[in-house]
C-alpha cells in the first residue's frame, strides 16, 4: 500500500531507535529510566546518544575540519555538560575534567565538539535565565576555546601536567571547586553510602534507597569474579590492597546508564582503619554507543583491537585522565563484561542552574572546551607517540586562517541540531 512508502519519517525514526536501544531493560527500568528522560530535552538528549551517533556520524561536514587520521583521537563519546565534574586525583588535589568513559572510543574529535555543544544550547535553554544572544555568546567561548587550546602547543608540555584546580581555575569554577573540597571528602562519602556497625565493621547502608543487597548466590558469584580481577592485578604488579567488606548493587545511577547491572565493593583502606575505607564502581559495560553506528568493516576492527569492553573502557581511560584511577581494570560477571574504578570522595557536578551571570555561563563553556582540548591532546599521544603534537599540527593546518568558518560551522550544528532534539522530545513524551 502507498501508505507503507511514507514510514521514513522523523517520529518512526525516533521511535523505532528508542524502542530498540531500551529493549533490553525490564519494564520498571525502562519506566524509571523513560521518567528521567521526560524531565527535559536536555536529560533526553543524555539519554538518546544512540541517536546522536545515528544522525551524524555519517555527516558529510565533519570532512571540512577534520576527517584525516591526524584529527583521531580518543573521544569521550557521550561528551555534554554534565559529563564533566569535580574528583581527586593521586595527590589529593580536587580537579576538574571529564569523568565518565563509558563510550569513549578512537574517532574524530568533532564529533565531541559537536555533542557538547548541543548539550551547552539545551541546557541553557533548560535554565531559563539567559536569552538567545547570551547562548550564543556561551557557543562562541566553547568552541574558540577548544579550538585555542587545541591548535596551541609546546615542546615542554610532553613533561608537564595541565590541571584544572582551584589555584588555575577562574570564577565561577574557582568557588565550585573551593566548595567542592571543603564539603566533600571520604568521611562525608563514607557517611552516605555507609555505617558501622555495632562491632565497628564499616558495611553498606542497606537503607539507602540507591543500594540494594544482593542475594547470597549472586554475592558468591560476584566475590568469584572480583577475585579474579584481583588476582590479575597483582599478576600485572599491582599491590594495590583489596580486603573486600561489603558489596551491594547500586541502583538508579545517571540518565543513559539507567538499568545498566551496577555494584559497588567497599573495600579495606590503606591504613586499616574504619575511616579510610575505599568504594570500587562496578559498571557493566555493553559498548559506546557510536559502534552501532559504525559500517561492518569499522566494527569488524573495533573487535580486533578490543577484545572486549572492559579492556577498551580501560585504555580510553588511561588516555584521556590526567591521573589513570589506580584500580582501574574489568572483570567478568553473569555472562557480561564489568569495568572497574574507585569512586571519588570529591566526585561531583557543576550546577548549572546556578548560573546567572552571562559572564559566568561564557567563563564554564570556555572551560568546557578547554578541558575537552586538553585532553583530547592527551589522548593523541598515547596513539602516536612517535607524533606527539600530530593532533596539534593536523588541526591547526585544516583550521588556520578559518578559524571563523570553524565556529561559524559548530554553532550551526549546535543550534540546528538542539531544535531537532526538541522535536524529538516532544515525539518521545507523545508516544512513550
Amino acid at each position: 500500500m502507498i501508505k507503507d512508502l511514507t514510514l521514513h519519517n522523523r517520529d518512526q525514526q525516533v521511535i523505532q531507535a528508542i524502542a530498540e536501544n531500551n529493549a533490553d531493560l525490564d519494564a520498571a527500568a525502562r519506566k524509571k529510566k523513560f521518567a528521567a528522560m521526560s524531565e527535559s530535552a536536555y536529560r533526553f538528549f543524555r539519554g538518546t546518544s544512540h541517536l546522536f551517533w545515528q544522525d551524524m556520524y555519517n555527516d558529510w561536514r565533519f570532512a571540512l575540519f577534520g576527517g584525516v587520521s591526524g584529527t583521531q583521537t580518543w573521544i569521550q563519546g557521550d561528551a555534554h555538560v554534565y559529563n564533566f565534574g569535580a574528583f581527586a586525583n593521586h595527590d589529593g588535589e580536587v580537579i576538574y575534567g571529564l569523568d565518565d568513559f563509558d563510550d569513549a572510543v578512537v574517532s574524530d574529535y568533532q564529533y565531541d565538539l559537536w555533542r557538547l555543544a548541543v548539550s551547552l544550547v539545551l541546557d541553557t535553554r533548560a535554565n531559563g535565565v539567559f536569552d538567545d544572544s547570551a547562548g550564543t555568546k556561551a557557543l562562541e567561548a566553547l568552541v574558540e576555546g577548544y579550538l585555542e587550546t587545541a591548535t596551541r602547543y609546546h615542546k615542554d608540555d610532553l613533561g608537564r601536567e595541565v590541571h584544572f584546580t582551584t589555584d588555575t581555575a577562574g570564577k565561577p569554577l574557582k568557588k565550585f571547586l573551593e566548595k567542592v573540597g571543603k564539603k566533600k571528602g571520604r568521611k562525608r562519602m563514607l557517611d552516605k553510602w555507609t555505617r558501622l556497625q555495632k562491632n565497628g565493621k564499616r558495611v553498606f547502608d542497606a537503607t539507602n534507597s540507591k543500594l540494594k543487597r544482593l542475594s547470597p548466590a549472586t554475592r558468591k558469584q560476584l566475590m568469584e569474579a572480583f577475585e579474579a580481577y584481583r588476582q590479575e592485578r597483582q599478576q600485572s604488579g599491582e599491590d594495590t590492597f583489596y580486603r573486600v567488606k561489603d558489596v551491594v548493587r547500586r541502583i538508579s545511577a545517571g540518565t543513559g546508564s539507567l538499568g545498566t547491572m551496577r555494584f559497588y565493593v567497599l573495600i579495606e583502606g590503606e591504613e586499616g582503619s574504619e575511616h579510610d575505607d575505599i568504594i570500587l564502581d562496578i559498571k557493566q559495560q555493553d559498548g559506546p554507543s557510536l559502534r552501532n553506528a559504525m559500517p561492518e568493516a569499522e566494527q569488524q576492527a573495533y573487535r580486533r583491537v578490543y577484545p572486549n569492553e572492559g579492556v577498551r573502557h580501560a585504555a580510553a581511560f588511561r588516555a584521556l585522565a590526567e591521573h589513570p584511577d589506580r584500580y582501574l581494570g574489568w572483570l567478568e560477571f553473569d555472562g557480561a563484561v564489568f569495568s572497574v574504578r574507585e569512586r571519588s570522595p570529591f566526585k561531583d557536578d557543576f550546577p548549572t542552574d546556578k548560573l546567572e551571570k552571562k559572564k559566568h555561563l561564557c567563563k564554564m563553556a570556555a572551560t568546557w572546551g578547554e578541558v575537552l582540548a586538553t585532553e583530547h591532546k592527551r589522548a593523541s599521544r598515547s596513539l602516536n607517540p612517535n607524533e606527539p603534537f600530530l593532533f596539534e599540527d593536523s588541526l591547526k593546518q585544516l583550521t588556520e586562517g578559518r578559524e571563523s568558518e570553524f565556529v561559524t560551522l559548530v554553532l550551526a550544528i549546535a543550534n540546528h541540531y538542539a531544535e531537532c532534539v526538541e522535536q524529538d522530545f516532544q515525539t518521545f513524551r507523545e508516544s512513550f
